[in-house]
């Protein structure tokens, strides 16, 4: 028996002496805080993605609560109708973030249809007013928060509404550690669902959940739960409505002037890595001798240390330009007139890659040490640059030429025609078992490189990293005490 498998075998065992002793807020909490554990500390990121024993586990909560739980309340929010209910369940509503958009897109997707988004907010507090904001001028969304207090009620109130209102489907898109949302959906309620495995990069809850189809949104996903997760898969591609805006020409290339971007918040790109973001824009912006955009919101030192280096470099500071947050990445890449995208790292963004080839821009891919999940390069279209090492990126974006960039932009944009139009999911809302997916293959040249990984990992058994997981815990644990 391996570590990880003793460790998880360890704290089942918690959970089931709390259980049997009646403590249902403290299992749950085992579960969720085994899982916060694994998901900040960043050495275990893309090592283990799922445990068919913490999952039963979480139904064996979430039953002996349903039976405790007596008459259901009366939902929050309630839409009075007679179309058909779907229910969201999420662990936090976010501005920006890839699954907050997943759910506006399956609302769009069904304007026929009543939609509730449940948030357990065990993510921290949701911006309800971005959503609500989002959806003034229908009738047909509500946004309910669970209110204060701890893990059991979270989960009571939860039980209760699904028992209410009876949805047509529940669409489970919780974060990796919500034990909550995970021990609420349990097969005794006699409703549809489906689970989306968009906490794909950690050891996320509810992959196994059988009762639920399980929908994997990317090829990277699809291929590994199938193949070596044995997890009976549906896969449902990131779609996007189409803006257009596609440039017409590449504009002239003065001295090897071009101008890059990234689309990717803190959580994407601040990460303990061998290759560090923040030390290669600026040298990106020396081979480039033009500009680099960066669209999300990074932390004070991380900028600190572009600036730093770009000085060091005698690079001028307006040259990397800073935007926190946009409401289309796809339209700001045009109104920057973007050449080339550099996919995020050492965590890539599936959905802002996805903008980027809908506005035909050429993708430039990151090619993980060890994780074919965390490179994505499925989803790109296969002649897209890859690189590894920083100096084959500079190189290559040195000798970057107009015909090739045009080349390219004809490529992004057919592979978003092919695989991320917004009629596809359209499509799958309205007969979901008529509709023939095809799955991009893996990418054969990826090869990871788990000796120089090791080793790598070796060297950051420091005071730094320690630093780095001890703030973020931190953060999170004040973040849920204000939940």
């Amino acid at each position: 028996m391996t570590i990880f498998a003793r460790s998880v075998r360890a704290h089942i065992n918690q959970a089931e002496i709390a259980l049997a002793l009646g403590k249902i807020n403290l299992a749950i909490c085992i579960v969720h805080d085994f899982i916060e554990r694994i998901i900040t500390e960043p050495l275990c990121t893309a090592q283990a993605f799922a445990s068919r024993d913490l999952d039963q586990m979480c139904l064996a909560i979430g039953r002996q609560n349903l039976k405790n739980l007596g008459r259901p309340l009366k939902t929050p929010g309630q839409i009075s109708s007679i179309r058909p209910l779907a229910i969201y369940v999420v662990s936090r509503w976010q501005r920006s973030g890839g699954h907050s958009r997943l759910v506006q897109d399956f609302i769009g997707a069904q304007p026929a249809k009543d939609h509730l988004i449940l948030s357990t907010e065990i993510g921290g507090f949701s911006d309800a007013d971005y959503l609500l904001e989002h959806f003034a001028a229908g009738d047909n969304v509500r946004f309910v928060q669970a209110p204060r207090g701890n893990f059991q009620s979270k989960l009571s109130w939860l039980q209760a509404i699904l028992l209410a209102r009876q949805p047509e489907h529940i669409h489970l898109l919780n974060h990796h550690q919500d034990s909550v949302a995970v021990a609420a959906v349990i097969p005794e309620l006699g409703l549809c669902g489906s689970f989306y495995h968009h906490g794909d990069h950690h050891l996320c809850l509810g992959v196994h959940m059988s009762h639920l189809t399980h929908v994997d949104l990317h090829p990277m996903g699809y291929h590994y739960c199938r193949d070596e997760l044995g997890v009976n898969n549906r896969y449902l591609p990131l779609t996007f409505e189409d803006k257009y805006c596609m440039p017409v020409q590449t504009k002239p290339i003065h001295s090897g002037r071009i101008t890059t971007a990234t689309a990717a918040r803190s959580n994407k790109v601040e990460i303990p890595y061998y290759v560090s973001y923040m030390d290669t824009i600026p040298s990106v912006l020396k081979a480039t001798g033009g500009k680099h955009i960066h669209i999300g919101k990074l932390t004070p030192w991380a900028l600190h240390r572009i600036y730093d280096l770009m000085r060091k470099l005698g690079i001028q500071k307006d040259r990397f330009v800073y935007i926190e947050w946009t409401p289309s990445v796809w339209q700001s890449l045009n109104e920057n007139k973007v050449d080339v995208y550099l996919a995020s790292f050492p965590y890539g963004a599936g959905l802002t890659l996805i903008e980027a080839m809908g506005a035909g821009i050429p993708v430039i891919m990151h090619q993980h040490m060890h994780s074919r999940v965390l490179s994505g390069l499925e989803l790109a279209y296969p002649e897209a640059f890859r690189w590894s090492e920083p100096k084959d990126l500079l190189v290559y974006l040195a000798s970057l030429r107009p015909e090739e960039l045009e080349y390219e932009k004809a490529l992004s944009r057919l592979r978003y025609e092919k695989f991320h139009r917004s009629e596809i999911l359209q499509a799958y809302f309205k007969d979901p078992d008529s509709l023939q997916l095809v799955v991009p293959p893996l990418v054969s040249e990826f090869k990871p490189r788990y000796d120089e990984w090791a080793a790598w990992a070796e060297t950051q058994l420091n005071f730094s990293r320690l630093l780095y997981r001890f703030s973020y815990r931190t953060w999170r644990r004040l973040r849920r005490l204000v939940s």
